[in-house]
């Protein structure tokens, strides 16, 4: 695979988790749980894939095969890294919905 086959592959894959963690978020805001952590395992998927992309890198060039670093390559990583956070904190904010819920619920049951 080419450097640019690498990076457009990594972007193509931080793109995608980065849209199914909002969408997540949007079933969460819903009440819909369940859509919302089968989204997140989705993302998560899509992460992995970049996970491997990385370490078949970090292996070549650990074995001694330069790779050229390029702006795209950046590019690339800065989109990995911002679905990562995107990630992180929206399974936070998941989790936030949820116990609100739980709360809600609890409160309509006292009354």
């Amino acid at each position: 695979m080419s450097l640019e086959e690498v990076v457009f592959t990594i972007i193509s894959h931080a793109g995608d988790a980065k849209s199914l963690c909002f969408e997540a978020l949007a079933m969460a805001k819903k009440g819909e749980f369940e859509k919302a952590d089968a989204l997140i395992k989705d993302a998560q998927n899509e992460l992995y894939e970049t996970h491997n992309i990385q370490n078949s890198m970090i292996q070549k060039e650990a074995s001694g095969e330069k790779l050229e670093l390029s702006l795209l390559l950046m590019h690339a990583e800065d989109h990995l890294m911002t679905a990562i956070l995107a990630k992180d904190l929206i399974e936070e904010m998941i989790e936030i919905y949820r116990e609100n819920k739980k709360y809600k619920e609890a409160v309509e049951n006292d009354d």
